[in-house]
């Protein structure tokens, strides 16, 4: 059970609407709040009060493998006026003293119009019978969120049987009308990602949720899973599209990537890279920008033949076909007034390319 006065502090990030909560000794508790920090009122934590608060958060099972394992990943819950908050924890040593990571988990599973997913986009993703679907984006770019609006969206059809991997379990299913779902939490329910997906398959899934490919044997189960008539959903942490085929393939011995490069080609339906931007509308939510890259015989020739960098290259040339790049959307939020073009030019690859909202291109 969360001690009172880690209690006390959650209570304070719902009513700042706070994303996520740090606890570092030798600092005051800090909120992110439209992604700038927040220091709490009062003093500094001390290592001691940290780890007392951190210990009252922790299931038993992770108490013990904290100092052998430097990590342990949970949720917490509180009631907060009538209203259950949930938070992921990822609990982490540095210098030998406890730390926390608390990230808030909204109750309802955010619709495609708040994300600012359009749902073209998440139709075409979720409507492959097999193969492999990738969200990635830098930490805090909405990820999560965006695998749980997929999932939703699944969930209106009732023919689908979908199974979820995570660590820890984020936005919650319910049971009812439409498809089937079930969540397995690494380290509750399933010891591994890679144990989720070799147990999963027999599970009679059509759609496995992936929370994120960490390893070598995730990333093996997740393109065999995609091959064998599986619709697999993950995320990576890379900063673009190009980024996630190359991380995906570095898992792996050198000796062993030509193969993998040849299995991706077939696997891959789709990668979306996601940012979350300072925004211009009164609210302060953030707005979302993307990357889009779909797989056809242009991006299938890059892949086997290990020319990553040409990857912009055949998203530029498939707008046709839905793809575009983070410089495109960027110069589309700035068109529609969304964000800032000074924002725009700082998040984009070329940004001397993108002009002012009276300048933009129609």
């Amino acid at each position: 059970m969360p001690s009172a006065e880690l209690l006390e502090l959650l209570e304070i990030a719902v009513e700042r609407g706070a994303s996520d909560v740090h606890l570092v000794p030798g600092y005051s508790p800090t909120f992110r709040v439209n992604g700038r920090l927040q220091s709490a009122e009062g003093g500094a934590l001390d290592a001691e009060q940290t780890q007392q608060m951190i210990e009252s958060l922790l299931p038993e099972r992770s108490r013990a493998g904290l100092h052998e394992f430097k990590n342990s990943d949970c949720s917490v819950s509180l009631l907060h006026k009538g209203t259950e908050y949930r938070f992921r924890a990822n609990v982490y040593l540095a210098r030998e003293h406890w730390c926390a990571c608390l990230r808030h988990i909204p109750s309802e599973i955010p619709s495609l119009e708040w994300l600012g997913l359009g749902r073209d986009l998440a139709e075409r993703l979720i409507s492959h019978r097999n193969g492999l679907v990738i969200i990635t984006g830098v930490t805090g770019s909405g990820k999560s969120a965006t695998l749980a609006s997929l999932v939703n969206l699944l969930r209106q059809d009732a023919s689908k049987r979908v199974l979820t991997v995570e660590e820890p379990i984020e936005y919650i299913y319910p049971a009812g009308v439409g498809a089937i779902v079930t969540q397995r939490e690494v380290g509750r329910d399933v010891d591994s990602f890679a144990d989720g997906l070799k147990h999963g398959l027999r599970q009679d899934p059509d759609v496995i949720l992936v929370g994120e490919i960490r390893d070598r044997e995730t990333a093996q189960m997740a393109l065999t899973a995609a091959e064998t008539g599986h619709l697999i959903l993950t995320t990576l942490h890379t900063r673009d599209a190009k980024g996630a085929l190359t991380r995906l393939v570095d898992l792996f011995p050198h000796d062993s990537q030509d193969d993998i490069r040849t299995q991706l080609a077939m696997s891959l339906r789709s990668v979306v890279c996601q940012r979350l931007l300072p925004s211009l509308n009164e609210t302060g939510k953030r707005t979302l920008a993307l990357e889009v890259l779909h797989t056809n015989q242009a991006v299938q020739s890059t892949i086997r033949s290990g020319k990553i960098e040409s990857i912009e290259s055949a998203i530029q040339a498939g707008k046709r076909d839905g793809m575009f790049t983070l410089d495109d959307d960027l110069q589309r939020l700035v068109r529609e007034k969304k964000i800032a073009v000074d924002t725009a030019r700082h998040y984009a690859t070329n940004p001397g390319a993108l002009v002012g909202p009276s300048q933009a291109w129609q």
